[in-house]
């Protein structure tokens, strides 16, 4: 989702102040929720056990199921039905017999008395609603007979006719449905009429099997609208009919360009998978000319993906289409000329956006990757972006570099977006932080820079990262979920573990849970384990609870005959970081200091002392502006502003 959707920060009441230092100590950093423990105690994880080991890797006896889809569905421009049929193959790979199976149903958060119509605007994202909106479940069957079939809300059930067994287990059926895409849409797809015809983005639009894992059985959280998904992973073959002024893009390759292209466009499209500047497919002045597409009453496109989490498709009689390659993936843009004053960079800031995280992170390994311009304003699915963006450079490249880090996280590593929202946005923030570099020349630092996020650590009503995204109001969801996971990464990374620790950590995650769905114990464990260092303090302090940072320089003891300078300093907050400073001498030299997170084990109180005869003029913590300190203020100290102390 954009990060653009959410308000950065907000504006919060000032701190309330310290605690006694007394109290401080003998309660020192005591959890709310654990009395008996500390900043520093262990964290209460679930057991490792042979699925999920105690390095934070899937263990011999992990499993998860896979899901196959053959769609064949149909688009009718004039009255916005999509109409579909499936045949579903689901493998049973978990060691439990299945009696029913359980399907998410996300277009009827549409319908009028949906748990999403009766939540409205009480969530970080309103809902809107259309009248009759929702599926129409036309037959669920299997071997051409009938199955019972239940609907709550979001949610359907399958009755089977005898378990699913365990163990490699597959049952196959087939679902028909239709449903009108809403005139307007709240979130992550919709209609945009054009002056060149109309644009359909279409997304959440088939019956698909709910997730069973290991950690919660069915997955059954209704689809309210802030948070998003939790999908299996299972191969698709897609096809896709549409009147022939129609151009479809959509998750997967294309398997038939020479039926749905003219003879120019298929050679055209050869020929920008290996090139690196962008080639015109469709160009501005083909849109809507006659020979620009293919003769017929209509035409079928047809794609096939392969472990992807879902699928997504858009089709416009007014698309211009462009494209490039990268090590064999074609990248291409699909917009109409409205946008065509920025997006005609479009491919080119997707290519640069996914070459960045394949050096920094892991290979795309999809072949093919869409950027789509039309009423949404950021969504991502596999291989496919939605990306509205066309007020600015600025604006265009941060929601695709966006959009795109999502076939990161949470494409290739599948996470409950429902429970744990900061294992998709959070992440993908963290990895855009890096991505603006590639594209502009002097690129601004984004709503991850730890120093700027201070100010929205102040709020009374702040609730912990690992809260369902659902669960949040207002701005808290993209303050939270997305920055503030962004920045705890990047203060991991570039001040705590340093860049090459932490980098083969994050690398080893990505590697060990690729086409996988970690939990957050599994993120803990895994970067533990590969950055070889106990991190209870900073999972505990950032993403379990809502402390603060406040480190304040107290005072200064001039060295005297025989005992060197002495600066006190304390930790005012709930949260610790390591401590650095900078000391300025009276000579005029300066010297650095770096402490470990570690000094804060027993009090919030340190004393360090500075050897040497040099008598200190100033003193200033966290000279580099690593950490979101709350009060800065207090953390500088200067001898002239100690008139007693000075000579």
């Amino acid at each position: 989702m954009s990060p653009r959707l959410h308000s950065w920060f907000a504006l919060f009441l000032a701190a309330a102040a310290a605690a006694p230092l007394a109290a401080q100590d003998a309660e020192f950093r005591r959890p709310v929720a654990r009395p008996n423990a500390t900043l520093f105690s262990p964290l209460d994880l679930p057991r490792p056990d042979r699925l999920r080991n105690g390095a934070g890797a899937p263990g011999p006896d992990y499993w998860q199921q896979k899901v196959d889809y053959k769609i064949q569905a149909s688009l009718d421009p004039a009255t916005r039905l999509v109409a579909g049929k499936a045949h579903v193959s689901y493998l049973n790979a978990s060691p439990d017999a299945l009696p029913y199976l359980w399907l998410n149903l996300e277009q009827n958060a549409f319908r009028q008395d949906s748990i999403a119509a009766g939540v409205g605007g009480r969530t970080a994202i309103g809902m809107r609603h259309a009248e009759g909106g929702g599926y129409g479940i036309r037959e669920v069957s299997a071997r051409g007979k009938r199955l019972d079939f239940q609907v709550y809300d979001t949610l359907g059930r399958i009755d089977l006719p005898k378990p699913v067994a365990p163990n490699g287990g597959v049952f196959e059926f087939d679902i028909e449905w239709d449903f009108v895409i809403p005139e307007t849409v709240f979130r992550r797809f919709g209609i945009e009429k054009v002056a060149q015809g109309t644009s359909f983005e279409v997304a959440q639009w088939f019956p698909a099997v709910a997730v069973y894992d290991d950690v919660h059985g069915w997955n059954t959280l209704p689809y309210i609208g802030t948070g998003e998904f939790y999908s299996n992973f299972g191969d698709y073959e897609v096809e896709l009919t549409a009147p022939p002024e129609f151009v479809v893009v959509c998750t997967g390759e294309l398997q038939n360009p020479k039926e749905v292209f003219t003879n120019e466009q298929a050679a055209r499209l050869r020929k920008a998978r290996k090139s690196k500047k962008t080639v015109m497919i469709i160009a501005p002045e083909e849109v809507g000319g006659p020979n620009s597409r293919p003769n017929g009453k209509s035409l079928t496109w047809k794609f096939k993906a392969e472990m992807v989490r879902t699928v997504a498709w858009a089709a416009s009689d007014a698309f211009i289409l462009d494209a490039a390659g990268l090590d064999g993936v074609l990248i291409q843009s699909a917009y109409p000329k409205e946008a065509l004053e920025f997006w005609k960079d479009s491919t080119q800031m997707l290519r640069t956006a996914i070459d960045g995280y394949n050096r920094r992170w892991f290979k795309y390994p999809y072949p093919v990757a869409t950027n789509v311009s039309g009423a949404e304003g950021g969504m991502e699915y596999p291989m496919i972006i939605f990306c509205r963006g066309r007020r600015s450079e600025e604006g265009l490249y941060g929601v695709t570099a966006h959009e795109i880090g999502h076939n990161w996280f949470p494409m290739v590593v599948n996470t409950d977006e429902r429970r744990h929202a900061w294992m998709d946005e959070g992440f993908n923030t963290f990895i855009n932080y890096y991505s603006a570099a590639d594209w502009f020349d002097d690129p601004q630092s984004g709503r991850a820079h730890p120093a700027s996020f201070a100010g929205a650590m102040r709020g009374a009503r702040q609730l912990p990262i690992e809260t369902p995204a659902d669960h949040f109001s207002g701005g808290l969801l993209g303050q939270t979920e997305y920055a503030k996971t962004g920045v705890g990464l990047v203060m991991l990374r570039e001040s705590i573990l340093g860049p090459e620790r932490f980098d083969f950590a994050f690398r080893t995650y990505i590697d060990r849970w690729a086409f996988k769905s970690p939990r957050p114990a599994d993120f803990f464990r895994c970067m533990e384990d590969a950055a070889g260092v106990d991190l209870a303090w900073f999972w505990r302090g950032w993403f379990l609870e809502t402390g603060t940072i406040d480190l304040e320089v107290t005072g200064v003891d001039q060295p005297e005959e025989d005992q060197p300078a002495k600066i006190t300093f304390r930790s005012l907050g709930e949260l610790v970081m390591p401590l650095r400073f900078r000391v300025g001498f009276e000579d005029g030299t300066t010297q650095d200091y770096d402490l470990p997170v570690e000094i804060w084990f027993a009090s919030d109180r340190i004393v360090e002392k500075i050897p040497g005869d040099r008598r200190i003029a100033s003193v200033l913590v966290d000279w580099k502006e690593e950490f979101p300190d709350l009060n800065r203020d207090n953390n500088e100290w200067l001898a002239e502003e100690e008139g007693s102390d000075i000579d």
